[in-house]
């Protein structure tokens, strides 16, 4: 089998050590992650997934090799990376409650100057019916679902080649989070590369085509959800799931 990413690698990431303070969470994380790849990364609270994400984008202190799209990330800030093409979803969605729901959209526009668009705030309403109808709506009015979507529309914006989303579905109900794994198919089917960052695999299995699992820091496991299927170890010691 081909190294994870390695035909047409967009992210790489080796001995990547992150830390808070004096408390260190990365313990040397390699991946890879290919043009228009799905990746989830999976692992209990603790193992260090969403830390690994905000070492992506600058958000913590950080050493190791991580290059995307062949630019060194490591000496940029994190507007200066989201610039590079890579967006970052965080678990708590981050919108300004209230403004409105198209105010909190334009604030994701990226600037035109910087580099070509492929994605305008009618293609955000197009591929967000809700966020069309519910425009002039204050933000914070919307249920979770709707502010997940409206945070995920507000990251499109800024034009993405890469989009990483932590625990999109954390809080939703079944029918919505049916709608947000819709959402990220419909940007999959856009040529857009996403690592989705999740505790319990609820959008993983339909969705991705790799599934890293994290443990103490590092990955401990990194092949097609499939594989993971047949891994009943896997499951049992870094996932604790049925």
């Amino acid at each position: 089998m081909p190294e994870p990413g390695a035909m047409n690698p967009l992210l790489e990431v080796a001995g990547l050590r992150a830390w808070y303070g004096a408390s260190q969470v990365l313990h040397g994380v390699d991946l890879r992650l290919g043009a228009g790849e799905v990746v989830a990364l999976a692992g209990r609270n603790g193992s260090g997934r969403s830390t690994f994400a905000k070492a992506l984008m600058s958000m913590v202190s950080a050493e190791g090799m991580r290059r995307f799209a062949g630019v060194d990330l490591a000496p940029l800030r994190t507007f200066e990376i989201a610039r590079q093409g890579l967006g970052y979803v965080a678990e708590q969605r981050d919108i300004f409650p209230t403004l409105s729901v198209d105010e909190n959209l334009r604030l994701g526009i990226k600037d035109r100057t910087i580099r070509s668009t492929r994605f305008t705030l009618a293609d955000a309403h197009a591929l967000f019916p809700i966020l069309r109808e519910r425009r002039n709506a204050r933000a914070g009015v919307l249920s979770g679902g709707e502010q997940q979507m409206l945070a995920l529309a507000r990251a499109l914006l800024g034009d993405p080649v890469l989009l990483i989303v932590d625990e999109p579905a954390e809080g939703l109900s079944a029918p919505m989070t049916a709608r947000v794994a819709a959402c990220l198919r419909a940007l999959r089917e856009r040529g857009v590369a996403i690592l989705l960052i999740e505790q319990r695999l609820a959008l993983a299995p339909q969705l991705a085509d790799r599934i890293a699992v994290m443990g103490h820091g590092r990955i401990v496991f990194d092949d097609t959800p499939a594989a993971l299927a047949q891994r009943a170890d896997i499951v049992r010691d870094w996932l604790g799931i049925g």
